[in-house]
């Protein structure tokens, strides 16, 4: 399963389209649609794209972003899909690609969230989406409006 394009324009709609070098909420650096960069990448100066090395100093084309979004949803999408062991609707997919996308693979793996889903209990699902509004320890409202769009997805409400 991949993440729709309603998901995708979601997504890039909650994490940004920024083609230059900005800092997330955690203060961490990223470019393009949330792609956070690696110490390889910050100290090269230069993105693996589609087996392209992309110097992002003067920042990226509207495509090298979108290119480089589609390379990073692969990773999430196949977490999701290895993780999740009860079939899922496709605006339940991605809800939960956005989420892990947003909280990272591991975090995701350990969550209960994941936990609710594997053990079918999918209307708790909502609640526990709702958890994950912190980083860097504070309560983040943007991270608080992510989660409820994302509970709407997953709904298939949004």
């Amino acid at each position: 399963m991949k993440m729709s394009e309603h998901g995708q324009q979601l997504l890039m709609q909650w994490e940004g389209f920024k083609p230059k070098v900005y800092k997330d909420s955690a203060g961490l650096d990223t470019i393009g649609v949330g792609h956070l960069l690696t110490p390889q990448e910050r100290s090269s100066g230069a993105i693996d794209i589609g087996g392209a090395s992309v110097a992002y100093a003067s920042g990226l084309s509207q495509q090298q972003v979108c290119d480089l979004l589609a390379q990073d949803l692969t990773r999430y999408e196949t977490a999701v899909q290895d993780k999740v062991g009860n079939g899922l609707e496709q605006n339940q997919f991605d809800a939960l690609v956005s989420f892990c996308f947003n909280v990272g693979i591991g975090a995701f793996g350990n969550s209960t969230v994941l936990k609710c889903i594997n053990a079918g209990s999918l209307a708790d699902v909502p609640d526990e989406l709702r958890r994950w509004t912190t980083a860097g320890g504070k309560v983040v409202q943007g991270l608080a409006n992510r989660r409820e769009n994302e509970v709407k997805l997953w709904m298939g409400v949004l």
